[in-house]
């Protein structure tokens, strides 16, 4: 019979409780609220390898060549999760300006040289959604890893040769059956829609009566600039161009699949994609929006100080929100989305495939 579990031993809380050792105590003048730092920081980190945990299994499922329609469904319910932890670290944040800048000056000299920027977790969830290691902003003009420990350092170096959730959205994208399928080809379809588009919003700003001649001439200049927003889509070199010079990420066929998805995602067969595509944004988003977060509670705390770990703070953190953006090619995408009314109807056969009789014997 095997022993009764015991809650306190299954979460090991006697030694989760014994990792809190403020400096300032060991130092003989004890802070309050370098506990408060701790313990917030602290659970941060075990956020961060729950993501990690869920990143991991989502990887495992995306990377499959083919992805069974259950595990999509896990996949997006974890992406979720993630989404839900990020909201609870940007709510965290409000708990640890409960400290003022004065208590924070109590023991904030004694972390030098330690720095938030030393959290290897949270530089591995960035490798493992995909950031790359030349888009990052340089800390002291140095490589990002080289202010970790050479255990941690080694972790990084190894997880950026592995693929990342980016390289495994966009090869699943490319992978996706119906941008030809039979007689349909969704990429002459949507270019002659988008065609007919631009000729209908012509049409009406030159013969709106209530326009004047110099709101005619700003709305054609504004016509003008979507349309070449367009043709760079429609070129493939011209696109290959842009993403050689790293202005572009996703490669044409994904940049369509996704295209696809987001159009069509209220049939039965693109619904779980789309929700993919849309919580990756999300993590995005949230990721950005902790990032602004986290950048205005160290000005509060510093102002234009350097951080522990020597950087350059606030203007540092802040620089990092545009620089370290992962899915803006999926963000950027809803400038080619057309209206609903604009959408060119699906063949009947292609329409039933999309649906749940995809697949099913005739």
């Amino acid at each position: 019979m095997s022993e009764n579990t015991y809650y306190g031993d299954y979460l090991g809380l006697s030694q989760l409780l014994s990792c809190q050792h403020p400096r300032s105590v060991s130092v003989g003048r004890p802070a309050h609220d370098e506990m408060l730092f701790i313990i917030t920081h602290q659970t941060y980190e075990l956020w961060f390898r729950q993501i990690l945990h869920e990143l991991h299994s989502v990887l495992g499922i995306l990377q499959q060549k083919i992805v069974p329609d259950n595990q999509m469904g896990q996949a997006v319910s974890r992406l979720e999760r993630i989404c839900e932890i990020q909201q609870v670290m940007i709510q965290q944040i409000q708990i640890l300006e409960t400290m003022r800048p004065l208590d924070f000056l109590d023991f904030r000299d004694l972390l030098v040289p330690a720095s938030g920027f030393q959290s290897f977790q949270f530089r591995l969830i960035e490798i493992m959604l995909g950031l790359p290691g030349q888009q990052r902003i340089k800390y002291h003009e140095h490589a990002y890893y080289e202010s970790l420990s050479e255990e941690h350092k080694q972790i990084i170096l190894d997880a950026e040769k592995m693929p990342s959730l980016f390289n495994a959205v966009e090869a699943w994208l490319e992978r996706t059956p119906f941008l030809r399928f039979d007689d349909f080809d969704f990429w002459q379809t949507y270019h002659e829609a988008v065609e007919a588009m631009f000729a209908q919003d012509r049409e009406r700003i030159e013969h709106n009566p209530l326009l004047s001649e110099k709101d005619q001439a700003f709305r054609q200049r504004q016509l003008s600039n979507t349309m070449a927003a367009f043709e760079l889509l429609f070129d493939t070199e011209r696109y290959e161009t842009l993403r050689s010079s790293g202005e572009r990420r996703l490669s044409h066929r994904a940049t369509q699949a996704a295209l696809l998805i987001m159009l069509y995602r209220e049939r039965p067969i693109l619904h779980m994609p789309y929700r993919l595509l849309n919580t990756l944004v999300q993590i995005d988003e949230l990721l950005t929006t902790w990032r602004y977060r986290h950048a205005l509670m160290v000005q509060r705390m510093i102002g234009a100080k350097q951080g522990t770990g020597g950087s350059m703070g606030y203007n540092y953190l802040i620089k990092t929100l545009d620089a370290h953006r992962i899915f803006g090619d999926f963000t950027q995408l809803t400038t080619f989305l057309i209206p609903r009314s604009a959408l060119p109807e699906l063949p009947e056969h292609i329409d039933q495939r999309l649906g749940f009789a995809y697949g099913s014997t005739p």
